[in-house]
């Protein structure tokens, strides 16, 4: 029988339950104490609950599949059936193999008592079982339950919150690395350890135990995987977790504690986001890299001089704007670590990333992303535009990446200062006026949305009305209509020569 999966909910005390004086429950069978905790509650008068229960429950029953004391099968009259003890039994064996943490009896209106056999039973298989007195309700008892989950719940969110916010302080410190790993030590309860790329210990905090040398090991297995964590148990029973800090440095974070809440992976996380930006740049050849790469940019060298020291010859810009959650440097930084660059830039409302051009972005889970076609150093500004482009395509559409859509097509047959003069020409009008820019840049997204109006609007985050008021005006300025087809592609065309 495969183990029962148990939710990854914060669990909370069959205790806490018991201490509810309006619910006047009383355990009569099977083990207390801390150790006994509940993720849930369900009610269900089956004779064989298991393909009903994740694991963790309380299971509440009035015992209505019990059989008589005669041992007659309620399912079947007149057919000899199993007796009360061995259905009882097999009832609390099935229980227990299904991952169920407690049962509740409840008395009236079918049994006045807890039949014996399922107390020996709930004994002998070390299931807790509670009596239900007659005038408290299942529905009670299970919304006690979800009302000490929630409480449980809230609580953790407050205490990752409140990891994360002393894990950023401590970043911020003069000594930042030593700062983090003390904080996050404290928060687990346990030790933090930061390994070289041999794999030895660089700094730690918290106090040393046994577990050092296994903690140590697991580091060093990472090293040799491709996977970016590896968790274990010590021989003493300390959870043990590691995490690899950037791609490819050789650093690793170990944690080593004596229990594993629900929120402690998370804040191990975030401790080791911020352990990988503060090593990364400075203990990296790749950082040492970049900043010569940016001392030289500064000090007038061209970008195809220095594009070499950032990883590539040919690239990619990666414009991105999260579907929910707010901009913020963290997730900044853990797009870029996705994409497979460290060139990240947040700006008010938009994330970019340059990506060299071999590591082909993917869509990522709550981001939007607009790619532009490969490119050499030179063009990067006009690359930039063209991510900037196909992210406005990509909200309005709805989709997870657009990429830049390049080709010549007809635009080859043509001598390339022949097609910008006529362009110019074309959208000159437009151009010369006081909103030109915006107005520019409305036609050409309505224009690569088939001229849909709440497509554009989403796209340039404007109301509707705002974008039929500036395609009019273009209309006006152009002294053309724009509903026709011919009018639509000599547009097109001219837009995309600027």
């Amino acid at each position: 029988m495969p183990e029962p999966a148990v939710p990854p909910t914060p669990p909370v005390p069959l205790a806490a339950l018991l201490a509810r004086e309006d619910l006047a429950l009383r355990q009569i069978a099977g083990p207390a104490g801390p150790g006994v905790v509940l993720h849930g509650a369900h009610t269900s008068e089956m004779a064989d609950p298991y393909p009903y229960l994740l694991g963790g429950e309380l299971l509440l029953t009035a015992g209505v599949h019990i059989p008589d004391a005669a041992g007659a099968d309620p399912d079947a009259a007149g057919r000899a059936g199993p007796g009360p003890a061995e259905h009882l039994e097999a009832y609390v064996s099935r229980i227990v193999a299904a991952g169920g943490a407690a049962l509740g009896f409840g008395l009236a209106p079918v049994h006045d008592t807890v039949p014996g056999a399922l107390v020996a039973a709930c004994e002998a298989h070390g299931l807790p079982l509670l009596e239900v007195p007659p005038r408290t309700t299942f529905s009670a008892v299970a919304r006690a339950v979800w009302q000490l989950l929630e409480r449980a719940r809230t609580a953790e969110l407050r205490r990752v919150t409140e990891a994360q916010q002393s894990l950023a302080t401590a970043a911020s410190r003069p000594d930042p690395v030593p700062s983090v790993l003390r904080q996050l030590a404290r928060r687990v309860a346990g030790r933090a350890v930061l390994y070289g790329p041999e794999g030895t210990e660089l700094a730690g905090a918290g106090a040393a135990s046994a577990a050092d040398a296994p903690l140590a090991e697991l580091a060093r297995l990472l090293l040799t995987r491709a996977s970016a964590t590896a968790g274990d148990t010590a021989p003493d029973g300390t959870h043990l977790a590691a995490y690899a800090l950037g791609a490819g440095r050789g650093f690793v974070l170990g944690v080593a504690a004596p229990r594993r809440d629900p929120g402690d992976h998370t804040i191990a996380s975030v401790a080791a986001v911020l352990l990988s930006l503060l090593t990364g740049e400075h203990q990296s050849g790749p950082g040492a890299a970049r900043s010569s790469a940016l001392v030289r940019l500064l000090l007038g060298a061209a970008p195809a001089e220095v594009a070499p020291l950032l990883g590539g010859e040919r690239w990619l810009v990666v414009h991105a704007r999260p579907d929910t959650q707010a901009l913020a440097p963290l997730a900044a930084s853990a797009l870029g670590a996705a994409l497979g660059s460290p060139l990240v830039d947040l700006g008010h409302d938009v994330v970019r990333v340059l990506v060299p051009a071999g590591r082909a972005p993917r869509p990522q889970p709550g981001w939007t992303l607009g790619v532009s076609a490969e490119t050499a150093p030179a063009d990067w500004p006009a690359a930039d535009a063209q991510a900037a482009r196909a992210l406005a395509r990509a909200r309005a559409t709805r989709t997870a990446l657009v990429r830049h859509a390049a080709g010549s097509g007809l635009l080859g047959l043509l001598p390339e200062e022949e097609a910008r003069a006529h362009a110019r020409a074309v959208l000159a009008p437009v151009e010369a006026s006081p909103a030109g820019a915006a107005l520019l840049e409305t036609l050409r997204t309505w224009l690569s949305l088939h001229g849909s109006w709440d497509r554009t609007a989403v796209a340039l985050s404007v109301h509707r009305n705002t974008v039929r008021q500036r395609i009019a005006r273009c209309a006006a300025l152009l002294g053309t209509d724009l509903d026709d087809p011919d009018v639509r592609m000599e547009l097109w065309f001219s837009l995309g020569q600027r």
